[in-house]
């Protein structure tokens, strides 16, 4: 049972923990601190986290910095796009559920990609089907199949990219 407790504790995280609970009692008193130490104790401790799949993991950085500005690029454009479907003088637009391939091999890289696509507007990951890799998609404009093909080209896009960025074959 020691033993299992030496692999759950993270000074790291009880330290982070802690500062995000004094942080978030906007004052740093005695009091404040020693209740953020026993809270992220017991997070530690008590609720452990599940080993992250990390194996044959590595990150290109450069790749990655372009894959954060292509994001920001892609939220300003469909924030704009989704602004316009809401105030334009015209019927709301089609949607569309979709299934699309993710073809990336890590769990993690998945769990990132379903991350980045669900922040931006337009486009919702409603399911995630992780034996056959596959993503059930909301999208918000499907008028026709162009907008439909332009929105399964996006979500290739971001895979592309996420295998570039994170995994070596």
């Amino acid at each position: 049972m020691i033993e299992g407790l030496k692999r759950r504790f993270r000074p790291y995280f009880v330290v982070w923990l802690t500062l995000m609970w004094v942080m978030l009692m906007a004052e740093f008193t005695w009091a404040n601190f020693i209740a953020g130490l026993l809270v992220a104790l017991a997070i530690v401790l008590f609720l452990p986290m599940p080993a992250m799949p990390v194996a044959n993991l590595s990150i290109r950085w450069k790749a990655l910095f372009a894959l954060i500005l292509r994001w920001f690029w892609d939220l300003a454009k469909a924030s704009v796009k989704v602004a316009w479907l809401a105030l334009r003088p015209a019927d709301p637009p089609k949607t569309a559920i979709l299934k699309v391939p993710m073809r990336v091999n890590n769990e993690l890289v998945l769990a990132i990609g379903t991350v980045l696509y669900n922040l931006q507007p337009g486009g919702t990951v409603t399911d995630i089907d992780i034996a056959n890799r596959m993503w059930t998609i909301h999208v918000l404009d499907a008028d026709d199949e162009a907008g439909i093909q332009r929105e399964i080209n996006n979500v290739a896009e971001l895979e592309r990219r996420l295998i570039y960025v994170f995994e070596r074959s």
